[in-house]
């Protein structure tokens, strides 16, 4: 078992990579595609190779995906077939059944399915093209977006009435989100942005803790106190 101290860089196609999650907000992928074909011709080159992928080289010489699996499936869906790597470890070595544990304990996995329930190793998606729509996973990039939380917070899904706060809070918010106005945004919201109700309702309460934390000019990591019956990112 060896890591990288210098980039070894991989040219690979992208049918032959490995994903280590089961879900992706499509979404997401959805943004990341209407982002690449407004890219000119001449800079997608360049482009690719400022996004690398990270990967671990594992048994049977495959290679599996770390991170960046939006952008690799939305990179898939336009066209492109070979993608640049980079090899974050050297795990060819351990069998399979510990390479999965290894990669479980340093979060380099994420084995849950779109209804937030933990599978077995053997569920995961074999290819990119396999993975399956989590809308929760979309709510986590928009709430990161409006700065409920920060890229490296490890909060990959956020489900429905899974924000957790103070009564006043709690109370205060839903004030500022109720009556006619309220509904008129949440209208408003879904028809930008394709959300169901309920995850404009979750969002948008995420989006006021989140200015309520900037305005008093200390950190509140609201995220981690996401409540869920599972929590995939404790």
């Amino acid at each position: 078992m060896t890591f990288s101290r210098e980039p070894r860089i991989h040219c690979v196609s992208i049918m032959t990579l490995r994903p280590t999650q089961i879900t992706v907000g499509m979404r997401e992928v959805k943004a990341k595609r209407k982002s690449w074909r407004e890219h000119p011709d001449r800079k997608k080159a360049d482009f690719l190779g400022n996004h690398l992928i990270p990967v671990i080289w594992g048994p049977k010489e495959e290679y599996y995906v770390i991170d960046h699996h939006h952008l690799t499936l939305a990179l898939h869906q336009e066209g492109v077939k070979e993608i640049a790597t980079t090899v974050v470890a050297d795990l060819r070595r351990l069998p399979r059944e510990a390479f999965w544990v290894f990669l479980d304990n340093r979060g380099w996995l994420h084995p849950f399915d779109e209804h937030g329930r933990r599978r077995s190793y053997d569920d995961l998606p074999k290819r990119i093209p396999a993975m399956v729509d989590d809308p929760y996973r979309s709510l986590a990039g928009e709430v990161r977006k409006s700065g409920g939380c920060s890229k490296d917070d490890s909060v990959q899904r956020i489900p429905v009435g899974g924000l957790s706060a103070s009564p006043a809070e709690a109370q205060a918010a839903r004030r500022r989100l109720s009556g006619r106005a309220g509904a008129r945004a949440e209208a408003r919201q879904e028809q930008r942005c394709g959300f169901p109700t309920r995850l404009v309702r979750t969002h948008r309460l995420a989006t006021a803790y989140a200015s309520a934390a900037s305005r008093k000019r200390r950190p509140r990591p609201w995220c981690r106190r996401i409540l869920c019956r599972r929590r995939p990112w404790a």
